[in-house]
């Protein structure tokens, strides 16, 4: 046999006699429903219950289990099974996106059935697909996150390009360009221009789809070990199938969704990371059923293996999992427990195996992932609609134009029917019908193609700035901000709410021992200076501590540890090193420690720092060396750690026979336990709110002594309790609550759950942006609180609404909606009134819920039942009343949270996040932003209408989806404040001056049309038409779009109020729109009839008064015009902006000359039609008085309105910021990483961040094993080994 199936042999050997098989016999009642008998051998107590998957309970619920729950004393021959996995199993019944209501009244269905090793029964299932087209039921492992492939590439991306109306509008006026006989200008003149505007989009989507291409090939093409015949082959993630076994080593990623069959370690537990899912580095475990453990043994038994599991259909919950295992004629109950998700990372464990249940796209984590969706701007909306109005507009014109042209056709061959010949063929209706197709294609450049392709120059140079930001360059580990959406960048300047994931995002999840209080003094270690230093003369050489930096180190009790003659700090050192899960295990001279969460970790440390370092444990010993002298004791209980206790102890008996009860927990939990109150506890409590005020995360010490005879009642009482079959963990509880009484205060500690840097201050400069922050995370709602009030988001003068609150209030909005509608008043006229339901009574309030109690609220239009009150449902009225019924709890709930100045949503699942970021969209028509770093942020990055990923040593799905990629949730200050707001300022001054200046230019046209028949001839020449947009006036414009700024960057973070502007559309709405046509209008009015009024009475001096020089007169001033109202709307002069106005100059002049000389007009007489008529025009000083008077005249009424405004202060609000920013040298808001809150009315959350069930695992021995069996990976934490031990325990999971 291989090593890792000698390994595997060797610990079902060691296990064998320590551990019973519980059979479990399947039977069925009158219904079908299935009977599990459970028949522990040599157990006296035998137990039946009706179980069928997703029926599971709770220990505390007073029913039987599918399994015997939890043993606490070791000798107990029942299998063990967390209630965690009880809890999620009733969960599971309901699929959070789902919509369907909990319970009983939807359970899910159980029609996955997988067959091990058998590809053949799996391959004929089919189902439905689109169009009557079938798809395999059982799907490969394979998957395909991009969009396009070579044949769909072309149709697919030009689909969704006309998506555009602008694109539709140009091909249209294309079309009308092909006929000759309507034709007014070359066809070419656009299709060349919206060809290669199709072709840059075209070409920035194929380069993004080929980078999901080559991160999907270089994801489906992962090594794997598959069982091929009788033994295990190298082959492709892409190869696998459902029902195969995978067998994975150490630090591999889990490649689909795996049943564990069986482990190396023992009892087949499995150590795997997150970090790829949900950003959590720490350890979580799994663990195998005990049949597949014992028997599954070598490679040939893998290959005999033909059990059946039967469970639920492929869906998003990513913590729950119900099915069955059927082999041998034994059925076996499965749960979360025994899946191993795609994604996670095999850790401090050599081998395992598992049984493909779900592959590739019904794999949990991908069904999490969402769909690739295209977003747009609010700009790029508002222009679509633009584009309907201006064509709807010009389309009238045109008719009024065409009608015109009918009349007077007919007016002009009645009055010259001499010239009746060149009419003999058209009729005046004739000539209105071609009239209006002439006008409608002569006004078509109204709407220029140039400013879509200068648009998306100006995105990408905008995204460039954002790559090239050193400020947003994170050295640490050489990561630049990357904008990998260039489309999306003035949608940056308009952010309404932030929607933030915790861990990896808000926090480094890295704690750290910062202070303590032990015996009325207070001890901390941060800002002391003493690095690695010792104190003099100390001799600490337990510790080695010149081998690595102390977290914690503060000199006073160092010297005190040192001494060891204050009893009181003795028992707190000596309770840190006990009272813990923390697994130990050699490498070479060091110990490498593994904690079942980081808090645990943090206090291991902090002890062994202090001279008592924990050494190793056994199935009932913990050995720790105490100043250097090595002391094991016996541990007698462990009262494990739940949600509900909230604290954990440890009963030892020391060396010298004494038994002790340590404890240490939250403190409402500890000071309502103690024996007596004295000076020393009132000191304490007063340091639990300072810490608390300082954010930090504390636990309260204690420990009391224990008499024999108390010890030996209770411990027959623990006995009898833990081999009960029902209300098992409510006795337990009960027993521990008794021991856990008359406790003496030792002390309390405070850890840091470190945040990134600057991240309380970007939240600061957020909310006075005016944009709010929710914290979205599916950590416990203690942590989340506390990371809120650590980051600023929650403050002390908040009104915290929890869920009993919100119930209330939504009910009583509930009451009164069901009342009106039973009067007969329609439900929407009661929204208005009712919609933020005790809004005015409080200034600042946070809304802090579950996703437990969001699923119910949103799905099944009810909010939880409260204690003692009764909640009323609306009645029925049809499909439709239920849906304006459940819109309505919608509102009402969006409402409600927005009024709150701060909302934590905590234990919500990927597809609950999405989905509030799709409420807050619908309800609240705000713009969102998503940021995360997990692949559970995933789908909220892609619903939110700016993702943005945390690229670090997390996963990088997060980035892969995201449309800015950031290496600090601090940099969001820079990406929203500055770049976001200047280029949504950019972008809409350049919008402004792009429609004014063709407006202003081209609208002359029509104003001709009334002095030439309405026959639609251009006034202008038509080189001058194709190139007005493209050279004359685009520069100047161009280089706004680039470097227009209002207000430095430092000014732009100074004053963040500045960003309202862009959240209240103040710089480009509808009403914006038309003042710059109407200006545009009145400057095309004043150059075009100033010229006719010139040319009208008298001709030049050298006889000028041609139609080729009238036309080049009114095309002078109209740009002339128009490059003087881009000088006056620059507010940020630059080198560039200066060339690019003197470019514009430059190239009209040569660009004129070319166009309008006598050997070009020679060579082709019909395409350069003006010779040499800017030359006699505009050396004629007649001429160019006319041009400066039309200059003048539309000058004039500019610099007045703005010298209005600057005199009476009737300045934007935009303008007033500005003048206030310039005048203002500091900045308003001094921003400092750790303000006191002043009072603090809430204590910080306790620093207990893990699951129940731990502690069993030690006391059984189930996450112990021999030494020598293996090594691990240094933990960057470690202290050398002092002795040998008779065992070297197993690292302990996170949880």
């Amino acid at each position: 046999m291989s090593q890792p199936e000698t390994k595997l042999a060797q610990n079902r050997h060691r296990n064998g006699s320590a551990q019973r098989t519980t059979q479990i016999s399947p039977c069925f009642t009158n219904s079908g429903q299935t009977l599990v008998a459970l028949c522990p051998f040599q157990s006296a107590t035998a137990a039946h219950r009706c179980s069928s998957p997703g029926d599971l309970v709770d220990q505390r619920d007073g029913t039987f289990l599918a399994r015997p729950a939890r043993p606490v004393h070791r000798s107990t021959e029942l299998a063990e099974r967390p209630a965690g996995a009880a809890r999620g199993a009733s969960m599971a019944e309901q699929d959070p996106a789902s919509g369907h209501a909990r319970g009983k009244r939807h359970l899910p269905a159980f029609t996955w059935e997988v067959r091990a090793n058998d590809r053949n029964y799996h391959a004929q299932f089919r189902r439905k697909s689109a169009f009557c087209l079938s798809k395999r039921k059982y799907a490969g492992n394979a998957i395909r996150t991009a969009k396009y492939n070579v044949l769909t590439f072309l149709p697919l991306n030009l689909y969704e390009q006309f998506h555009r109306m602008a694109n539709v509008y140009f091909v249209f006026v294309i079309l009308l360009q092909a006929f000759p006989e309507i034709s007014t200008l070359p066809w070419y003149t656009l299709l060349f221009p919206l060809s290669c505007l199709l072709a840059i989009r075209a070409l920035r989507d194929l380069i993004d789809d080929i980078g999901r291409h080559q991160s999907d090939r270089n994801i489906n093409s992962r090594p794997c070990e598959i069982l091929s015949g009788q033994s295990f082959r190298w082959q492709k993630w892409r190869d696998i199938c459902v029902g195969d076994i995978v067998r994975l080593r150490k630090e591999s990623v889990v490649p689909a969704d795996m049943l564990l069959l069986c482990s190396s370690e023992p009892s087949s537990l499995c150590y795997v990371e997150t970090a790829d899912i949900d950003g959590e580095t720490n350890l979580k475990f799994r663990r195998a059923l005990l049949v597949t453990h014992r028997e599954l043994a070598s490679e040939e038994s893998m290959a005999a293996f033909d059990g059946r599991v039967t469970c639920e259909e492929p869906n998003s919950r990513m913590h729950s999992f119900t099915g069955t295992l059927r082999w041998r004629g034994e059925t076996h109950a499965l749960d979360s427990e025994q899946l191993l998700l795609r994604g996670c990372k095999l850790r401090n464990t050599d081998v395992c195996y598992g049984l493909v249940i779900y592959a590739g796209f019904d794999s949990k984590i991908m069904r999490n992932c969402g769909k690739i969706k295209r977003k747009k701007t609010k700009l790029d909306r508002m222009m679509d609609r633009l584009v309907i109005t201006i064509f709807l507009v010009l389309l009238a014109t045109s008719l009024c134009l065409a009608v015109a042209s009918g009349f007077w056709a007919k007016t002009f061959q009645e009055k010259h029917s001499y010239l009746s010949a060149f009419y003999k063929h058209t009729t005046p209706a004739q000539q209105a019908f071609f009239s209006f197709w002439g006008f409608t294609i002569l006004l078509s450049i109204i709407i220029p193609m140039s400013m879509y392709i200068t648009f998306e120059f100006i995105y990408l140079v905008n995204s460039f700035f954002i790559n090239w930001d050193l400020e947003m360059y994170y050295a640490a580990k050489d990561i630049p901000a990357k904008a990998r959406s260039t489309s999306l960048n003035d949608q940056l300047g308009q952010i309404e709410y932030i929607f933030s994931d915790k861990t990896g995002t808000l926090t480094q999840n890295v704690m750290s021992f910062k202070k303590c209080c032990i015996n009325g003094t207070i001890y901390a270690g941060a800002g002391r200076g003493c690095g690695n230093k010792q104190p003099s003369g100390s001799a600490l050489t337990w510790s080695h501590h010149g081998q690595q930096k102390m977290d914690f180190c503060d000199t006073r009790l160092l010297e005190a540890a040192r001494r060891d003659s204050d009893p009181v700090l003795r028992e707190f050192l000596r309770l840190l090193a006990l009272c813990h899960t923390v697994m130990v295990e050699e490498k070479g001279d060091q110990l490498v420690y593994q904690a079942a969460s980081p808090d645990e970790e943090a206090l291991v440390l902090a002890a062994r720092n202090l001279g008592y370092i924990f050494l190793s444990r056994t199935q009932d010993t913990i050995t720790i060396s105490e100043l250097g002298m090595k002391r094991t004791y016996k541990v007698l209980a462990m009262l494990d750690f739940n949600s509900d206790r909230k604290r954990m102890s440890v009963l030892v008996r020391d060396p010298q026979g004494t038994i002790r009860l340590y404890t240490k927990g939250a403190d409402t939990v500890i000071l309502e336990r103690l024996q007596r109150r004295g000076p020393s506890e009132t000191f304490t409590e007063m340091a639990l709110d300072r810490f608390a005020e300082e954010t930090l995360r504390t636990l309260c010490l204690a420990s009391k002594e224990v008499s024999e005879a108390e010890y030996g009642v209770w411990s027959r009482r623990h006995h009898e309790a833990s081999v009960l079959l029902q209300d098992r963990a409510r006795e337990l509880d009960r027993l521990y609550d008794e021991m856990e009484q008359n406790l003496q205060l030792l002390g309390a500690t405070a850890i840091e759950d470190k945040l990134q840097d600057g991240v309380p201050e970007t939240i600061q400069l957020l909310k006075l942006s005016n944009i709010k922050v929710w914290v979205l995370t599916g950590d416990k709602q203690e942590t989340a609180m506390n990371i809120g009030y650590a980051c600023k988001l929650l403050t002390d003068d908040m009104e915290v609404l929890e869920e009993k609150k919100i119930s209330e209030i939504l009910g009583a909005l509930w009451v009164s909606t069901s009342s009106l509608a039973g009067s007969g008043e329609p439900l929407c006229r009661s929204r208005r009134s009712q919609q933020r339901p005790e809004a005015s009574q409080h200034k600042k309030r946070a809304l802090v819920i579950s996703g437990d109690f969001l699923d119910k609220l949103l799905h099944t239009g009810e909010v939880l039942k409260e204690k003692g009150r009764l909640w009323r449902r609306l009645p029925c009225c049809g499909a439709a009343g239920s849906r304006e019924e459940a819109g309505l709890v919608e509102k009402a709930f969006v409402d409600l949270a927005a009024s709150c100045q701060a909302v934590i949503c905590c234990r919500v699942t990927p597809r609950q996040k999405a989905l509030i970021v799709q409420l807050v969209k619908k309800h609240k028509k705000a713009t969102t932003l998503a940021i995360g770093d997990g692949a559970n942020d995933v789908n909220m990055i892609k619903t939110a209408d700016i993702g943005v990923g945390i690229s670090g040593l997390e996963g990088m799905q997060a980035v892969q989806c995201s449309d800015y990629a950031l290496a600090q949730f601090s940099y969001l200050q820079r990406l929203l404040l500055i770049h976001g707001r200047w280029a949504y300022l950019r972008i809409c001054k350049f919008l402004r001056c792009f429609f004014y200046k063709t407006f202003a230019g081209l609208m002359t046209q029509v104003w001709f049309a009334f002095h030439s028949g309405f026959t639609a001839q251009p006034l202008y020449e038509g080189w001058f038409l194709a190139l007005y947009n493209i050279f004359y006036t685009a520069y100047p414009i161009l280089s706004l779009g680039l470097l227009e700024q209002d207000v430095s960057a430092k000014k732009s973070l100074e004053f963040p109020e500045l960003y309202v502007i862009g959240q209240q559309d103040e710089l480009f709405n509808y009403r914006v729109f038309s003042i710059t046509v109407l200006h545009g209008l009145s400057t095309s009015l004043v150059s075009f009839y100033i010229a006719l009024w010139a040319f009208e009475d008298r001709v030049g001096s050298r006889a000028v008064g041609d139609y080729e020089s009238f036309a080049v007169t009114v095309a002078t001033s109209a740009l002339l015009s128009v490059l003087m109202e881009i000088i006056l709307d620059t507010k940020f002069w630059t080198l560039l902006s200066f060339l690019m106005v003197a470019t514009s100059l430059l190239l009209f002049c040569l660009f004129s000359f070319l166009t309008q000389s006598i050997d070009a007009f020679r060579i082709a007489p019909a395409i350069f039609r003006f010779p040499d008529a800017s030359r006699n025009a505009l050396t004629d000083p007649y001429v160019l008085l006319v041009v400066l008077l039309s200059l003048v005249v539309n000058t004039i009424p500019s610099l007045t309105i703005r010298l209005y405004c600057t005199i009476t202060g009737k300045n934007t609000t935009q303008q007033k910021i500005c003048l206030k920013a310039k005048r203002e040298p500091e900045p308003l808001v001094e921003l400092r990483a750790h303000v006191l809150r002043g009072s603090f009315h809430h204590r910080s959350s306790y620093a207990f961040s893990h699951q129940e069930g731990y502690a069993s695992l030690i006391t059984r021995g189930d996450s112990l094993r021999s030494r020598g069996t293996r090594s691990t990976v240094q933990h960057p934490d470690t202290a050398p080994a002092l002795s040998p031990s008779p065992l070297s325990p197993m690292p302990s999971p996170s949880a």
